[in-house]
């Protein structure tokens, strides 16, 4: 097999028989069918690429072989939902190894999704991706998704190895820094809830008082390839901790409660949507949780349970996710409360506007998505809930309009401190 060649498999499905078995044979014995291997050539690779390296912590796995024009065609593979056709590819996270100065032509395929038994290419949706040399510092490159099924692009290396990513990787291992960093703070607790489906620990991370009057939840990464919310909660953490006359008052008012990665087995592993049993964590939130196929979300049920019957329900409720659209998705589910709770989410997309760069809007007056923690924690706790979507293509809200990197989105994070700050100060005191 020669290294910078592309990896091709042939199967034989039978083998000959031997003239003495043919003899054997009864005459009306029909003759085996014997399946001859794919008279397609193997193209040499010449391209420049070596290798596609998948050995490492949230890199998506792949497989890939070369076309005839020397585009390399990058086979994502799916993760599919238990009991279901639904079916999600759409991360992508991979090491390129090759000769320095090499132009490559990619072909990302296998993108043609299937969500709520609908069959739709994520393809439509990926506009961008991002490139670093260290796996650290990324910049965005422009992608041709004309053919509404297959993203294509170009890249020159230019250095032996380079880093390919839809979005600014978040990974296990910058969440545990970020832990590391603020653990043993007076004002933070970090408690272990439960583990994930791979006994991975979830936790939930406290930052104020518990006695603040004011009380927000956050979840991030209920699906893997979405790493925007865990940049949004880093910078409202990194914000809520400065330390400085500000912050003092945030905190003096709120108290936030994050889940930071609820999906950890499918970050590390470079999944797409669900956990490893087949379950969306940001479905069935209308129902108990079954323990064993979902053990991510029942410890965060048992925790929220625990917290109302101390008499500390969290007063908002926000799951935070990454698409094509950036929508705050506000649900309807059928609720005496339902006009006071879409007044109240009507006060705080206002505040986003004000002190934000959101721009996009919510989504319209008949939405309902039924099982979504901001439908489910709405419809059987009382607890105003949304499902926050930031565009992983452009940062609308912007002057520049820029392709979103981390720095961006914990910009975001930060300025959200501000946005429930008021927001509570015009609801008033809690009840």
């Amino acid at each position: 097999m020669r290294r910078a060649g592309v990896v091709a498999v042939a199967l034989a499905a039978g083998a000959a028989l031997t003239a003495a078995e043919k003899a054997a044979a009864p005459k009306s014995a029909a003759a085996p069918t014997v399946s001859a291997p794919s008279s397609s050539p193997i193209v040499p690779n010449s391209t420049g690429l070596e290798f596609i390296d998948t050995s490492f912590e949230n890199a998506s796995p792949v497989w890939y072989e070369q076309a005839t024009d020397g585009t390399i065609l990058v086979h994502l593979l799916y993760d599919h939902e238990r009991a279901s056709p639904n079916r999600a590819a759409g991360h992508i996270h991979v090491l390129l190894h090759g000769k320095p100065g090499a132009r490559i032509k990619f072909e990302l395929r296998n993108l043609d999704n299937v969500w709520n038994g609908v069959r739709g290419s994520v393809a439509r949706e990926i506009r961008t991706m991002c490139i670093s040399e260290n796996g650290r510092d990324w910049r965005t490159i422009a992608v041709d998704n004309s053919t509404g099924t297959t993203v294509r692009f170009e890249i020159e290396l230019p250095g032996p190895r380079l880093y390919l990513a839809r979005l600014e990787p978040y990974r296990i291992s910058d969440l545990e820094k970020l832990l590391a960093s603020i653990r043993g703070h007076p004002l933070v607790a970090i408690t272990p809830i439960g583990k994930t489906v791979q006994g991975r620990e979830l936790e939930i991370v406290r930052v104020g008082r518990e006695e603040a009057p004011r009380r927000v939840f956050l979840r991030a990464r209920a699906h893997p390839w979405e790493p925007g919310g865990n940049w949004v909660v880093q910078g409202l953490v990194t914000r809520l901790l400065r330390g400085d006359a500000a912050a003092k008052q945030y905190l003096e008012r709120t108290c936030y409660y994050i889940l930071p990665m609820a999906n950890k087995d499918g970050v590390a592993l470079g999944r797409t949507r669900f956990n490893l049993l087949g379950k969306d964590l940001n479905r069935e939130w209308h129902l108990p949780v079954d323990a064993e196929l979902v053990p991510e979300n029942h410890a965060l049920e048992q925790w929220l349970e625990g917290m109302i019957a101390r008499g500390r329900k969290p007063h908002f409720a926000i799951e935070l996710h990454n698409d094509g659209g950036g929508r705050l998705h506000i649900s309807r589910p059928p609720i005496p409360e339902l006009p006071q709770h879409l007044e109240r989410m009507a006060l705080f997309e206002k505040l986003l506007r004000r002190h934000t760069w959101f721009s996009e809007g919510p989504t319209n007056s008949a939405f309902r998505n039924a099982g979504t923690l901001g439908d489910g924690w709405l419809a059987r706790w009382g607890i105003d809930a949304v499902v926050h979507e930031f565009n992983a293509n452009v940062i609308a809200g912007l002057p520049d309009k820029p392709m979103p990197q981390g720095r961006h989105w914990m910009d975001y994070g930060a300025q959200l401190a501000t946005v429930w700050h008021e927001y509570f100060g015009v609801l008033g005191e809690a009840k």
